[in-house]
Formats: C-alpha cells, structure tokens, sequence
C-alpha cells in the first residue's frame, strides 16, 4: 500500500502569487507553501525516512523540512489541493523501490553486426596510414 502523509503533519503558509490577475493579485494570498518536516516525522520508519532524505536530498533544507509550493491558479483552495498531490506524488516516487534489472544475451544478429562495423571501421583507418616502405 503506497504511503501518504498524513494531514495533521503538513504546515501550509499563503502569500500572495505573481502573474495575471489584476488587482486580485495584489489583494489576495493565493499562493500556498506546503511544508513537511520528514526528519522528525512520527509515521515513517527509519528505512523510508533515510531513503527520502537520500532520494529528495535537492529538496529537502537543512532542518529536513520537504516544501512545496503551488500558485498556478487564482484560488487558494485549488492551489493547496494542488500543493498536496504534488507532495503527495514526490513521496510515493521516492518511496517506490525500482524493479530489479534482468540480465539479458543481446541477440546473435546484433553482435555480428556491431563486430562487422569494428571491422570496417578498423578497415578504412588502415588504409588512411602512410605505407609502410620497409616491406
């Protein structure tokens, strides 16, 4: 079962948003921060905690604080649904281990032809020396 944070550990913050809008924009705080400290969170368990620390190292600031930030629309509410599914979809990614990798014999035709291009490749570089006079 994938994991979501829960809600009563997010913090949001508004402020008001740039772009279009007119007057709107400069009246109202649209723009919400959606902050998440996953150093001290209660609900993941050291393995997870390490492996968002590790994997969402770019994001994450030096108190191990996780934010996001949404400002795309000129309600706030739609912002802050926004801010959370993306939260949301950073976690669930960095928590989704990657399928082991199967080994595979490339096919016998593609190694003919890849040892047939270093033949021709070491062909026509040989003809471009000088000739050798000693023979």
């Amino acid at each position: 079962m994938p994991f979501t944070v829960p809600e009563n550990e997010l913090e949001y913050r508004t402020s008001r948003a740039s772009g279009p809008g007119g007057q709107h924009v400069n009246r109202v705080s649209t723009r919400v921060e959606v902050r998440w400290n996953v150093a001290e969170s209660p609900s993941l368990s050291s393995k997870q905690r390490e492996l968002l620390l590790e994997k969402l190292a770019s994001r994450i600031d030096g108190s191990g604080v996780l934010r996001v930030v949404s400002g795309k629309t000129r309600s706030q509410l739609q912002n802050k649904v926004a801010a959370v599914e993306r939260l949301h979809a950073l976690v669930r990614a960095a928590l989704m281990e990657p399928r082991p990798r199967r080994k595979t014999k490339p096919p016998a035709s593609a190694v003919e032809q890849r040892l047939g291009d270093k033949r021709r490749r070491s062909q026509a570089k040989r003809e471009r020396r000088k000739p050798d006079l000693e023979e």
